[in-house]
């Protein structure tokens, strides 16, 4: 088990196509601080560098989401893949 199988389960649970949970409520489902790097767009980007394995991306990708950090730096768009992958 890994830091981010709370997160892949909690997503699995989830019936929206798109929500929004900040970095705080994260912290609460995986119970545990994110790390510093988690304030980079690039750590929560699941479509970008593939080939590099990242156990949060793996996480929402299993769960058949994709993650995209929001603007504000302080929170995550969650959007369900559509069948064929992509956003």
């Amino acid at each position: 088990m890994n830091d981010y199988d709370a997160l892949r389960d909690y997503l699995l649970r989830q019936k929206q196509t798109e929500f929004v949970l900040s970095f705080e409520q994260i912290e609460e489902i995986i119970g545990a601080a994110l790390p510093r790097a988690a304030n980079r767009a690039s750590w929560w980007d699941s479509l970008r560098s593939p080939d590099i394995k990242m156990p949060q991306r793996e996480a929402c990708l299993a769960a058949g989401f994709v993650a995209t950090r929001m603007p504000d730096g302080a929170s995550v768009r969650f959007t369900k893949r559509k069948k064929d992958g992509r956003r």
